[in-house]
């Protein structure tokens, strides 16, 4: 029988889960986003399986059956996919959906860092509605739900009086997509806001309310370790997780890291921590490198890297000059520590990076040729999936497993090389058993709100 292609593929499951039950036959898994009742025999990067679907749930992934085998199966449908790869849907543990799509009205916006600090300021004061962001937001779920995200922190800038606006739109956001995407907000202002006490408390109460994350933007002002544990403090007091935002500059005197780990270590009763950026780790030498995730290793501190962003921001020059170095982390060391590390997709279309779409199989595609992430891959899919996942609580999500929802996403490509060489406009998305039908939505829908028209 010939392989199907993707369309069919689409149309041919989605009769077959109307009626309930279905095997995709031939299917190619990442063992390290996967488990089951047996153990398959390595092919390759995957895993060679038959995956049933009963009800809209994983029901059981067994070793591949013979046509004739088949025949005398319990009569369920098959699709023989020839091999191609189901991966779990993508956990984007770190974007900023508040910022998405501004560009346009940045024309100051050079790609350096200061510009876009700057730029994006004076947007926020000047445009920020609740109708603003709850169209560009929106707009940007949309995008993540159609390339196969489950999962999405977004951080949330929280200076006041903006705090006042984006937090209720969130809150209708987060309503509006429970079913589709678990939406996951994280407040984000600069570490010396801190200092008002009464403006920290009002922020977590906010941010526990809609069953948030407190973070914040570290950077290295004169009480920043008193500050630090005044973070750690109120997130034990309200129960949150917290996230910073750290060392996304190249100075190899950046040590925010080592600090927060330091602070970790001296806070009792504290939830998750995860740090985002943190690139001046790669300017720092090898001594200080390791003492440093030591102390993140024994804090339990998880790391995510934004490659996207920090390739596009760190080394921007302006006298003619090409760029010397990545901007990335230090993601192979920090594994070696024990570590968790992620990947998140960070910003779209705004000042701080001008490109992207909130597709997770662009971020791993970059970050697998910018870090490295093959020869041998081994577990680094989990950066997109399983890992992002435990940082955020979301329990068995990211996993294709017996008695999970069958969500996973059907590519093309049969190894990583195919996977990663296109951008499989074309991957079937399955959610609940269902290939979904969505479209992108249109740039144009964003026409019309304040400045917004095309760049």
């Amino acid at each position: 029988m010939p392989v199907p292609t993707q369309a069919v593929l689409r149309e041919t499951v989605a009769a077959h889960a109307a009626r309930g039950r279905y095997v995709l036959g031939n299917v190619r898994l990442d063992p390290s986003t996967m488990a089951g009742s047996f153990t398959p025999a390595a092919d390759g990067d995957f895993v060679l399986a038959d995956l049933t679907v009963e009800a809209g749930k994983i029901a059981r992934i067994a070793a591949p059956l013979s046509a004739s085998e088949r025949s005398g199966d319990d009569g369920a449908p098959v699709v023989d996919i020839g091999g191609r790869v189901a991966l779990p849907l993508f956990v984007d543990c770190h974007t900023h959906l508040d910022k998405g799509h501004i560009l346009p009205r940045t024309s100051d916006a050079d790609g350096a860092f200061a510009t876009a600090l700057s730029a994006a300021k004076a947007d926020r004061e000047a445009n920020w509605s609740f109708e603003d962001l709850l169209r560009r937001m929106d707009f940007s779920l949309r995008c993540a739900h159609h390339y196969g995200t489950r999962a999405v922190r977004t951080h949330l800038d929280s200076q006041p009086p903006q705090d006042a606006v984006s937090w209720p739109v969130f809150r209708d956001l987060r309503e509006q997509w429970r079913d589709r995407i678990d939406l996951q907000g994280s407040c984000l202002f600069g570490i010396d806001f801190a200092r008002d006490e009464a403006f920290l408390a009002r922020i977590s109460q906010v941010v526990a309310a809609c069953g948030g994350v407190l973070g914040a933007v570290a950077y290295p002002v004169p009480d920043f370790d008193r500050l630090l544990d005044r973070m750690f403090a109120a997130a034990g007091r309200y129960g949150l997780d917290l996230d910073f935002h750290a060392d996304e500059t190249a100075d190899p005197s950046s040590d925010c890291l080592r600090r927060i780990a330091l602070a970790a270590l001296r806070a009792k009763g504290r939830g998750k921590v995860l740090v985002g950026h943190c690139c001046s780790l790669a300017s720092q030498p090898a001594s200080t490198v390791g003492d440093t995730l030591g102390l993140v290793a024994d804090s339990g501190i998880a790391v995510v890297s934004l490659p996207t962003c920090n390739l596009y921001l760190q080394d921007r020059r302006h006298d003619g000059t090409t760029p010397r170095w990545r901007g990335v982390t230090l993601l192979h060391e920090m594994r070696r520590y024990g570590i968790p590390v992620a990947l998140g997709s960070d910003n779209t279309r705004d000042p701080f990076h001008a490109y992207g779409d909130l597709d997770m199989l662009d971020t791993y595609r970059l970050g697998t040729r910018v870090l490295h992430l093959d020869n041998p891959t081994g577990t680094w899919p989990t950066t997109v999936s399983t890992t992002p996942a435990a940082i955020m609580g979301l329990d068995r999500t990211g996993e294709i497993r017996e008695g999970l929802w069958a969500d996973f996403i059907l590519f093309e490509g049969r190894s990583w090389s195919e996977i990663l060489s296109r951008p499989e406009g074309n991957r079937v998305v399955i959610r609940a058993g269902c290939p979904q039908t969505s479209s992108l939505p249109s740039y144009a829908e964003l026409d019309g709100l304040a400045g917004l028209a095309p760049d």
